[in-house]
């Protein structure tokens, strides 16, 4: 039923673990196995067959005991080995810890500030649960070796996640190979002994208010000048709301109306089947308090308040309101930061970078040629983004903006939406409507939409089924328009390592990009569409058909290779 040696493991993780709740959910499953239960036996394979990779998202998991899960053994053992990995890389190394509101957040934090203080790092632990953005601010600012945030960002209730930066020559970014293997390496000698010997100190800090006023104080200082505009926002049961309403009100921004359901921290997320505002039903609510309130605009940060969704009037959408896609934030922000740099000039004493995943809309590249700024295009994840250099600005698709570099290096939902109520309040005072200044942008850098068909799935195995019969037989048209060329990145491309990812080039200008996600069990498929003739309502009414085409060539597409929407 259950090899001798899995059997073995589960029981010295049992005996080890400090958690009476997940020790007594292990206790029980080893009973059930050792009375010959075949489904408990299934389910001990499955959490004992190896463990939650190390690796550059640092860890993330489902919570539960065994190394296949998120627990206070794993934690303890990944503290130990970041440890041991930065009393190796230097002298008087230090680290501060941040963590979410989300179940076994704080107690994974402590866990996390005793074991480095117990190996000789210095620990700091910030003074309560606050957004990622501040622990990434906190790096820089406080001058440390590392950092660690125990946050699952945007995943389900269930899961837990473990997420590492570098501070000295890293200036805070998160961590890129080859550091991300040393880590893993030195966690995985750790965890051949027992956490019970690992030596632990409760005399680490605890950061005080200094640190999140400084944080609020250069986050508002984005801002202008004062603001009026109606906004509705929420945290989606997150912990953004508490800095973020010290951010608007520093800034001279009107108080926001709140979603008072979502406004405080819940780590069940009882209103949202996920509590990521990317899904479908997620900003329901907030659309709902928009409509009642008479409100101009919403905010909506995902729990870890690192990223923003931003919802606008929409007299077609059946409640008035639609959430705008990832990208045309995206663009947009970016236009605004070219801007800004034009009006610098030669006072900027470098040559500014804007950079965007490659999953990203090529806009932000129209827009970089527009005003001669240097372009970057990365790996997806802000550890790669935050890197490029001279970088002014960076985004991802999904909903992940970072638009002051050297304050924070990594996306930052809470300074994004200081942009976006900006810029939003700009539009009013002038008198321009969303879509005039579409219709600019799109006269200016071409007509552009963006769209993504994404698939969720029970099992990874799927995924790597769908990729390799794509791989297979890989297609000559996508609803009809010819593809022109076809970039496979599982060996590398250009200056790419190698990476789980195929990109379609169409006719027309029009691209395709088919990846697994990196933090979720899903499918993802970017489609990008991009129209150069007519008016700037034209170029955009031209887009939006040929986006239409490819997502309904690729839904029949991937269907025929075995995924489901």
């Amino acid at each position: 039923m259950v090899d001798d040696d899995i059997l073995t493991g589960a029981r010295a993780w049992r005996d080890q673990d400090p958690d009476p709740v997940t020790r007594a959910e292990l206790a029980a499953l080893v009973s059930r196995v050792e009375a010959g239960d075949e489904p408990a036996a299934a389910e001990l394979r499955e959490r004992f067959t190896g463990r939650l990779a190390f690796g550059t998202a640092g860890l993330r998991g489902e919570l539960g005991a065994g190394p296949m899960r998120m627990n206070r053994v794993l934690v303890s053992q990944a503290a130990a080995g970041l440890a041991s990995f930065l009393t190796g890389r230097g002298e008087h190394p230090s680290v501060v810890i941040g963590y979410d509101g989300r179940h076994n957040s704080s107690v994974f934090a402590r866990d996390t500030a005793e074991l480095m203080q117990g190996a000789g790092v210095r620990a700091i632990l910030l003074p309560r649960a606050l957004p990622t953005p501040v622990l990434a601010f906190a790096v820089r600012h406080l001058d440390v070796s590392a950092g660690v945030m125990v946050t699952a960002s945007h995943n389900p209730a269930r899961d837990n996640g473990y997420k590492v930066y570098l501070g000295d020559a890293d200036a805070g970014s998160q961590i890129v190979p080859p550091a991300d293997g040393e880590i893993a390496a030195e966690i995985a000698r750790i965890a051949t002994g027992s956490i019970t010997g690992l030596p632990r100190a409760t005399d680490y800090g605890i950061a005080d208010e200094s640190v999140v006023d400084s944080y609020v104080r250069a986050t508002a200082a984005l801002a202008a000048g004062r603001s009026t505009l109606r906004v509705v926002y929420t945290p989606l049961h997150g912990v953004g709301w508490e800095t973020a309403a010290a951010v608007f009100a520093a800034a001279g921004f009107a108080a926001p109306t709140t979603v008072d359901a979502q406004v405080q921290p819940n780590p069940d997320f009882p209103t949202v089947s996920f509590p990521n505002p990317e899904e479908a039903g997620a900003m329901d609510l907030a659309f709902e308090t928009a409509a009642a309130s008479g409100a101009q605009l919403i905010i909506a940060n995902d729990p870890d308040a690192d990223r923003v969704a931003v919802g606008v009037p929409d007299a077609t959408a059946e409640i008035g309101w639609r959430r705008l896609g990832g990208n045309e934030v995206g663009w947009l922000l970016g236009w605004r930061a070219a801007r800004r740099l034009e009006a610098a000039g030669d006072d900027l004493g470098m040559r500014a970078t804007l950079a965007c995943s490659l999953v990203s809309s090529p806009a932000l590249r129209a827009i970089a040629e527009h005003f001669r700024l240097d372009f970057v295009e990365t790996l997806t994840g802000f550890k790669w983004i935050s890197r490029v250099g001279g970088l002014a600005y960076g985004y991802e698709e999904a909903l992940g903006y970072l638009v002051d570099p050297a304050k924070v290096r990594d996306k930052d939902g809470i300074s994004a939406a200081v942009e976006v109520i900006e810029l939003f309040s700009e539009l009013a005072e002038s008198g321009t409507t969303l879509e005039q200044h579409l219709a600019e942008f799109a006269d200016t850098f071409g007509g552009y939409a963006s769209g993504q068909i994404s698939i969720r799935v029970e099992q990874a195995s799927e995924i790597a089924r769908t990729m390799a019969r794509l791989r297979g037989e890989l297609p000559s048209q996508v609803g009809g328009i010819r593809v022109k060329r076809i970039d496979d990145f599982v060996d590398g491309f250009e200056t790419f390592p190698p990476s789980d990812l195929l990109r379609l080039h169409l006719d027309g200008g029009g691209r395709v990009i088919v990846r697994p996600s990196g933090t979720e069990p899903k499918l993802k498929c970017y489609l990008d569409a991009v129209a150069h003739e007519g008016s700037g309502v034209e170029r955009l009414a031209a887009a939006e058909a040929m986006l239409a085409q490819l997502d309904a060539g690729m839904r029949r597409l991937l269907s025929e290779n075995g995924a489901t929407s």
